[in-house]
C-alpha cells in the first residue's frame, strides 16, 4: 500500500500532530496492548482509514510517535572535554533508553518492522556523536571515530538495555568509552 506523503504545515500536519498527541495521551493512561486504531481515531477526531492510509497499521503509528519523541531537541551537553562529553552523553542515553518509556519506544520502533524507523532512530545517535566529535575537534582535541564509539559503546549498551542482563553503571559505561578511544 502506498503511503501518502505528509506535507509540512496545513491540514496534514494538523492531523499528524493531533494523532501523535492522542497516542501520547493514551499511552499515559492505558496499557499499550489496549490501544487500538479505532480508539485513537475516535479521540483524535479522524477516521480509522486516515490512520491506516498514513501509517499503515498501529505498529507503524507507534513507531512514528516513538521517533518523534526520540528526535533530538537540543545538542548534547558541552562539558568542556571530549571524554566528559561522551560520558555525560552515554549516561543520559542509558537513563533515557533504559527507562520504562525508553524501552517501550524501542519496542515500538523494533516491533514496527520498518527499516526506515530503525535507521532514523540510529541516525539520531550518530548525529549526537558527530556533534560531540566535531566539538572536540574544534577545541583542538584529537576527536574520535564515530563508528568505533557506536560499535564499542552504544552497541553493548543497547544490547544490555534490550536484554536487561547487566547493570549499566557509570563505571561500566566509562570503561567502554576508554576502550573505544
Amino acid at each position: 500500500m502506498a503511503k501518502e506523503m505528509i506535507r509540512q504545515g496545513g491540514r496534514s500536519a494538523r492531523i499528524q500532530a493531533e494523532v501523535h498527541a492522542t497516542v501520547n495521551r493514551l499511552l499515559e493512561t492505558h496499557d499499550r496492548s489496549a490501544i487500538t486504531v479505532p480508539m485513537i481515531a475516535d479521540q483524535a477526531g479522524v477516521t480509522p482509514s486516515t490512520i491506516y492510509r498514513r501509517w499503515g497499521d498501529l505498529a507503524q503509528l507507534l513507531a512514528d510517535v516513538a521517533l518523534a519523541r526520540m528526535r533530538p531537541i537540543a545538542e548534547p551537553e558541552d562539558t568542556g572535554s571530549m571524554t566528559g562529553d561522551l560520558n555525560v552523553f552515554i549516561q543520559q542515553y542509558v537513563e533515557e533508553m533504559s527507562s520504562k518509556v525508553g524501552r517501550e519506544m524501542l519496542a515500538d520502533i523494533i516491533g514496527s518492522h520498518a527499516e526506515q524507523a530503525s535507521q532514523r532512530c540510529c541516525g539520531f545517535t550518530y548525529q549526537h556523536l558527530e556533534t560531540l566529535n566535531n566539538r572536540a575537534l574544534a577545541r583542538g582535541e584529537a576527536g574520535f571515530d564515530v563508528n568505533r564509539v557506536v560499535d564499542g559503546v552504544v552497541a553493548p549498551v543497547m544490547f544490555h538495555i534490550l536484554f536487561g542482563d547487566r547493570d549499566l553503571s557509570a563505571e561500566y559505561c566509562s570503561s567502554l568509552i576508554q576502550r573505544a578511544l
